[in-house]
């Protein structure tokens, strides 16, 4: 197989969705984490979960809103991504 063929298989076995599992595992938090943020929504001193999609009874959380939601907790020289100390 040559270079482009293994990379063209590569990205179109890229994941996009991933379980609660791999979704914690990609942004380092804990399942509970995201199982309590889906279910508590968002609360007063609790930081918000990643959006996520449900297809019947499954949750999945897309790549991109995991990566939307680290992005939105980026801190860079003392300020968070929202602006504020």
């Amino acid at each position: 197989m040559s270079t482009n063929a293994k990379e063209t298989a590569t990205i179109t076995r890229e994941k996009r969705a991933f379980s609660d599992k791999e979704a914690a595992d990609y942004i380092s938090m804990s399942e509970s984490y995201l199982r309590i943020s889906r279910m508590d929504g968002d609360r007063a001193n609790r930081t918000p979960g990643p959006n996520f999609i449900k297809i019947g009874k499954v949750v999945r959380y897309l790549k991109e809103d995991l990566d939307a939601w680290l992005e939105s907790h980026r801190v860079t020289k003392g300020k968070t991504a929202s602006g504020k100390n």
